[in-house]
């Protein structure tokens, strides 16, 4: 029996697949929403559509395999007709915070390749203002350190991400620092700022890049373009 959210979660991400296409190349993001996304893309295969993905994590990858949805890659596919990923927070003007799953570097790369970014999230991850949710920023492992204090000066606490006592690792190898800003008054400006400081891979701002979102709530799939 799935519980309220994980409905809503389903519901957001069958939607999304409606907008998915025969002939088309898909960005597959990763987090729990995604999940129902590829689960159903899987069902659109099976029924004769002709898709392909590139998925942006080892676990989205997985699903991708046991769903039967073929996979690509950017040595085959110079661009992506759209791309569909979840987010932690979308403010109103539909600038994201994303990395809660720890695969931002390689989201961000998919979304960049996409004609289109469509944003599935429940309610709970609407906000006026970013920052409530830690912003992740992924940093090189060697002296990140040093790579915290500079993100310090902007004005937060980094902290270091674990799972179980263990520094967490992204698939590309590096860190993640979750850093609490409470309050991000004007997130482009910060996304440029912390992009200038050396050890930063990239940051969960995603700035500009969304043209919809499919938002979940108790009652209905709402979406916004």
């Amino acid at each position: 029996m799935l519980t309220e959210q994980e409905q809503m979660k389903k519901a957001v991400g069958e939607k999304a697949a409606t907008f998915v296409k025969d002939g088309m190349k898909v960005g597959l993001g990763s987090g729990s929403t995604v999940y129902w996304l590829v689960r159903k893309l899987g069902e659109l295969v099976e029924s004769g559509v002709n898709i392909e993905g590139i998925p942006s994590s080892k676990q989205t990858e997985k699903w991708a395999h046991e769903f039967g949805v073929p996979l690509t890659d950017f040595s085959k596919v110079k661009e992506l007709d759209m791309t569909i990923d979840g987010a932690d927070e979308v403010d109103e003007n539909h600038q994201l915070i994303k990395g809660g799953g720890a695969a931002l570097f390689r989201e961000k790369i998919i979304a960049q390749a996409a004609k289109e970014l469509i944003i599935i999230v429940d309610e709970s991850k609407m906000v006026t203002h970013l920052g409530e949710y830690p912003l992740p920023i992924e940093v090189l492992p060697f002296a990140w350190e040093r790579t915290a204090n500079e993100i310090s000066k902007l004005g937060c606490v980094p902290k270091l991400r674990t799972v179980d006592g263990e520094i967490l690792v992204t698939d590309n190898g590096n860190y993640i620092l979750d850093c609490p800003f409470k309050k991000i008054l004007d997130p482009d400006q910060l996304n440029k700022e912390l992009k200038q400081i050396v050890g930063v891979i990239e940051t969960g701002l995603f700035i500009d890049m969304t043209t919809k979102v499919i938002i979940g709530d108790k009652e209905t799939v709402t979406v916004i373009d």
